[in-house]
């Protein structure tokens, strides 16, 4: 069941245009999340379909309603949805009265008040809190505390926007144990926003890269991260290596393509005849002496040209007639005692040279 359907959705203000052409589909269940660089837009879209605001242009349907013309049903339809901000917000009360707002607001009973709080604390770990000053806790126990107001209200629809920007690693993974967890446990739909492309990857089951105010690909995260459909995105996910090159044939069920005198195999079918090869530097294998040709379709020599340590990993520059960035580990590169001016040989598989259209 889709749960949230989005065409065409634009946001601006006064003249600044903030959104455009955004369409997004969220499945009943799923985990999306929402990556780009900052000033994407991520937050504004968030509060849309959150309905905090309404959009300047396009169509929302929200649970299968039609948010344009049912403007008189948001009230209600906001109470099915919970988000939770970057910055946590606590009031200077206990514990317990921040997590009971919001059912207090809704008029529910102090019987079930009192039995949901106390539940909300439990799962996220702050029982022996419950009569603490909220101000006076952590910025992780913080967040964890908005997030238990959040999520007594029981909603189907849980947004997150950037929920751990703030927090340390300790903090960081138990807010995404928390949240998988509910996720697996009750089959809350959630979407959060964040920069952080490895946190992208542990937790959705779909990913949408926002550039330049509009989703510019959807997908799992292996298809994000190895398969960007264009040069922006492949950057923003760290590819190393956009190499231009020209398609010279086929053979063998791989395409040939030719890039300053050297010649690459791509599993990837040819989107033209000019194209950029997308090759992520952790595919690429360095090795002291020439491999088996059954360990990759692609084995040459290289010398290498450069090398940058960023613990635990090394970034070894390489030149094959074109300049080529391989990713080791720091082990690694001490075992193959790698130094400038070296010659080595490259390993590299068909299936992890991705090719777009130049």
């Amino acid at each position: 069941m889709t749960v949230i359907e989005a065409h065409g959705i634009r946001k601006v203000y006064g003249t600044l245009e903030v959104l455009h052409d955004v369409d997004l589909s969220v499945s009943e269940g799923e985990i999306l999340a929402l990556i780009g660089p900052s000033g994407s837009g991520k937050s504004t879209l968030l509060r849309l379909l959150d309905l905090i605001e309404p959009a300047s242009g396009g169509e929302l349907s929200v649970f299968g309603i039609d948010t344009v013309a049912e403007r008189g049903r948001w009230l209600d339809l906001r109470r099915r949805m919970g988000m939770l901000f970057q910055r946590p917000i606590v009031f200077n009360s206990s514990v317990y009265d921040n997590v009971a707002m919001g059912l207090r607001y809704r008029r529910a009973p102090s019987g079930d008040i009192d039995r949901k709080v106390k539940e909300a604390l439990e799962a996220v770990g702050l029982s022996r809190y419950i009569k603490s000053r909220a101000t006076d806790l952590s910025g992780g126990e913080q967040q964890r505390v908005a997030l238990s107001r959040v999520l007594v209200t029981e909603p189907e629809i849980l947004f997150l926007d950037e929920p751990t920007a703030n927090l340390d690693p300790g903090s960081t993974a138990t807010i995404e144990r928390i949240v998988t967890g509910l996720n697996r446990e009750t089959g809350m739909t959630v979407i959060i926003s964040t920069h952080d492309l490895a946190q992208g990857q542990r937790l959705a089951h779909r990913v949408g890269v926002m550039i330049e105010g509009t989703i510019a690909q959807t997908g799992p995260s292996h298809e994000i991260f190895r398969e960007p459909k264009d040069r922006r995105i492949a950057r923003f996910v760290g590819v190393q290596n956009i190499i231009p090159g020209r398609v010279v044939a086929q053979r063998e069920g791989f395409t040939v393509v030719e890039a300053k005198g050297k010649e690459i195999l791509s599993a990837t079918p040819p989107p033209s005849d000019e194209v950029e090869m997308i090759v992520r530097g952790e595919d690429i294998s360095l090795h002291r002496r020439k491999p088996g040709h059954d360990e990759a379709e692609n084995v040459f020599p290289a010398t290498v040209t450069a090398i940058d340590p960023t613990a635990p990993f090394v970034n070894v520059t390489i030149h094959c007639g074109c300049d080529i960035v391989a990713l080791v580990t720091a082990r690694r590169a001490e075992a193959l005692d790698l130094r400038e001016g070296m010659e080595v040989w490259v390993s590299l598989q068909a299936k992890a040279v991705h090719l777009i259209q130049r």
